[in-house]
């Protein structure tokens, strides 16, 4: 069970990192840099939050059984680099919070991801949001 205010930092951490790669995103089709992996963050971490926001508060979601995959593979590959900028950050950082909420909301995603893709009813809930 996830504790109330672990819940709120989770949706929180998950909307700031969107923020910043939304940002990112921007930033590089200004400079005409490449964009394939940050719009693949992008998407992961939207599908991220969109599945803590319904496995939390029933807010419905609309994501294909292979997006909630690609996402998974995508989130489970930020996870390494993450864990080392947190390694090697600053004891009581900010950088150091930020990173232990994110890595935090990263992990919760990635169960109610896989708790998702183990249920077989997931396209059932597909059609419910799309009413």
């Amino acid at each position: 069970m996830v504790a109330v205010h672990e819940m709120m930092q989770s949706v929180e951490s998950m909307q700031s990192t969107l923020r910043k790669l939304e940002n990112s995103k921007k930033q590089m089709m200004q400079k005409g840099a490449s964009t394939t992996l940050v719009s693949k963050r992008l998407q992961a971490v939207e599908i991220g939050l969109a599945l803590l926001e319904y496995k939390w508060s029933s807010k419905p979601y609309n994501c294909a059984r292979e997006e909630i995959l690609a996402a998974r593979q995508v989130l489970n590959g930020l996870m390494p680099s993450l864990q080392s900028m947190y390694t090697k950050s600053k004891t009581g950082s900010p950088q150091k919070t930020l990173l232990e909420r994110r890595i935090k909301a990263i992990e919760l995603s990635l169960e109610v991801m896989k708790e998702i893709h183990l249920d077989s009813t997931i396209d059932i809930f597909k059609d419910n949001a799309k009413e």
